[in-house]
């Protein structure tokens, strides 16, 4: 089973990678770049089937360690 779990930062902190990625698209020239706020993607490759045991565990290990859950969020999107 694969898993994609998605941590961004919460809204109100703030992103000074996000600042100056934005800063350097806007120096490379290109248009319509409003702002930029980045984050971390994790695809996981699960054992097992049950999709209840799987959430569990990506939960526990966006608790733990994937995520710092004061300053980010998290998303858990599990496939087949």
């Amino acid at each position: 089973m694969k898993a994609r779990v998605t941590v961004t930062l919460k809204n109100g902190v703030l992103d000074p990678q996000g600042k100056a990625i934005e800063g350097a698209l806007k120096s490379l020239g290109i248009e319509g770049v409003g702002s930029v706020r980045q984050g971390k993607v994790f695809d996981i490759e699960l054992t097992g089937a049950d999709k209840a045991v799987a959430e569990a565990a990506l939960m526990a290990a966006c608790e733990k360690l994937l995520a710092n859950t004061v300053i980010e969020n998290y998303r858990i999107e599990i496939g087949a």
